[in-house]
């Protein structure tokens, strides 16, 4: 790895901050950001804003214009080599004149990775890669996994009392914590590829799981919530209702069943749902079901928002990565519902966790737990 500069760990940081201005908009594309910078000076710096228009690189160019010939170009990812919607950021780079390219990693699609800073290299542009990362990686951890594993990166939302509960017995579980506390559950839903809900918290709840502009909190909220997650209902014996809140809302809605009933599955078509039939008998398969969405869907980030049933069938699979527990200062008691039904039986079974991030919104904690990987838990 070459040795960066102070200036060069200054400008590949100002990438990242571009980067993460596209952490709702993007999906299913990276979060990227460019600097482009001519005697020490920044003449040009953007970030992709969403899929199908320009890229990070691009749009630095395009305010750089001349100040890019023999400019340093600051990516945090891989400048693409490829035509898709856009031509490869590569020969625009190229073209334009740059003088050298500092990424801060490759591309982990492994059928292009080191393909876009070949080109380069190739042009006769000095290229040097790994600067910052960790931070770069952090910017997109489901993209990556879907390109490395072909699977989303798989959160879980809880939210429970201190006492470790989500619901009384009846199921009443409105609510639970507080409007900041609500607020940033939007903010989770609105950067996420699809949310994932079972048919027993649908019924009980009738929630409509979409991304509310005026819950938000953050600027161009409109915009955002625009781009509606797609919302999956698993449901294996379609006992979904045609009139369903959640088939009313913007965006689209998919029905996961192992039924064949195709009358059901007619009525809830025609109501706005798709519908997809799993084949085999019992629950639906979590690892089928993702690596679909991984590949058809092209979900980078699932957000799991579901009871305690489904939230233990993914943690005892081992496809959770994240879990974000919004903890309520309350106690309801030890007859109303568990945060995961997890029926361990030896301490070799436990899932260890991560605490990687807690802090206070409004009286409430979140508290972000990585999910370790054990032997048992491969799947991390």
């Amino acid at each position: 790895m070459s040795a960066f500069s102070s200036l060069d760990h200054q400008f590949m940081g100002r990438a990242i901050v571009l980067a993460r201005r596209g952490l709702y908009t993007t999906d299913p594309n990276p979060r990227v950001g460019c600097v482009l910078v001519r005697d020490g000076e920044i003449v040009g710096e953007g970030y992709h804003i969403r899929a199908g228009e320009g890229h990070a690189e691009v749009n630095a160019l395009r305010v750089a214009g001349d100040n890019a010939r023999g400019a340093t170009a600051y990516v945090t990812l891989e400048p693409c080599s490829h035509f898709g919607r856009t031509p490869p950021c590569a020969d625009t780079l190229i073209e334009a004149g740059i003088r050298r390219m500092v990424c801060a990693m490759v591309d982990p699609n492994p059928a292009v990775a080191g393909k876009g800073l070949d080109k380069l290299r190739a042009a006769g542009i000095e290229v040097a890669s790994g600067l910052m990362e960790r931070e770069a990686r952090a910017l997109n951890p489901g993209f990556i996994k879907r390109m490395e594993r072909g699977l989303p990166l798989v959160r879980i939302k809880l939210a429970s009392s201190v006492d470790g509960r989500t619901a009384m017995a009846s199921g009443e579980s409105q609510w639970i914590t507080g409007p900041q506390a609500r607020s940033d559950v939007q903010r989770l839903r609105a950067r996420s590829s699809a949310i994932v809900t079972g048919i027993d918290s649908l019924l009980i709840d009738d929630s409509s799981l979409t991304v509310r502009a005026d819950e938000l909190g953050l600027e161009q909220a409109e915009q955002i919530a625009a781009r509606q997650p797609l919302r999956v209902v698993l449901d294996t014996d379609l006992r979904m209702p045609v009139d369903a809140k959640i088939l009313c809302q913007p965006g689209r809605t998919l029905v996961v069943t192992r039924s064949r009933d195709e009358e059901k599955a007619g009525a809830l078509q025609g109501a706005g749902a798709e519908v997809m039939v799993q084949a085999g008998e019992g629950r639906i398969d979590l690892h089928t079901l993702l690596a679909h969405l991984a590949k058809q869907e092209q979900c980078n980030e699932l957000l799991v928002e579901c009871g305690a049933t489904l939230a233990g069938a993914f943690v005892s699979t081992g496809l959770v990565d994240e879990l974000i527990q919004y903890m309520a200062p309350k106690l309801l008691g030890s007859s109303a519902r568990p945060l995961l039904e997890l029926p361990l039986e030896r301490m070799a079974q436990q899932v260890p966790l991560a605490l990687a991030d807690i802090r206070h919104l409004g009286a409430d904690l979140r508290l972000d737990w990585h999910v370790l990987e054990t032997d048992g838990n491969q799947e991390h």
